[in-house]
């Protein structure tokens, strides 16, 4: 049993066909989204009804979470450890909750580093009411990330196609300069 690599690229009809031949993909392949898969790039197979389930998914794990939320304030209340420590959480939830909104909002026009990755990852997690919106209303116009994989697939088409116009045929069968 053959293991796929998780980089791996799903194979369309195109690539299948070169590869049984023996020949190599015709051009680059575009990469995946999550719970999209490869059918941002034409709309196809109920991409419309993935967005919709995405869209209502995140706005439900975000509901989920702030009822979580609520219950860990009614356990600082029950504990009775003071308001400024109750302002503090509710301050820090926001916060936190702000800076993942516009983070992850940015990651769907933009790659971010992986070093501000790593170093922004605490503050995600406890700002993850904050990325589930995003994804929401991202969700609302396009698959999340849509735009930034469209680009980076046209540009790479764009490079493709440069680079094979360039070529005039086999080299061997080129006649030679005197």
């Amino acid at each position: 049993m053959s293991e796929e690599s998780p980089t791996a690229k799903p194979a369309d009809a195109e690539t299948t066909a070169a590869a049984a031949v023996g020949g190599t993909p015709a051009g680059p392949r575009p990469e995946p989204i999550r719970f999209f898969g490869t059918t941002w790039v034409d709309h196809t197979d109920r991409y419309g009804l993935r967005r919709a389930g995405v869209a209502v998914g995140s706005l439900a794990a975000a509901a989920a979470g702030c009822l979580v939320l609520r219950f860990a304030y009614q356990g600082l209340a029950i504990a009775d450890v003071g308001a400024f420590v109750n302002v503090l959480v509710v301050i820090m939830f926001a916060i936190c909750s702000a800076i993942a909104f516009r983070r992850t909002w940015d990651g769907f026009g933009k790659r971010h580093d992986p070093q501000s990755v790593a170093s922004m990852r605490s503050l995600m997690t406890i700002g993850f009411i904050g990325s589930l919106l995003a994804y929401f209303f991202r969700a609302l116009k396009e698959a999340p990330g849509e735009q930034l994989h469209r680009k980076e697939y046209e540009k790479a088409r764009v490079r493709y196609e440069k680079r094979t116009a360039r070529r005039a045929g086999h080299p061997s069968k080129r006649k030679r300069r005197k």
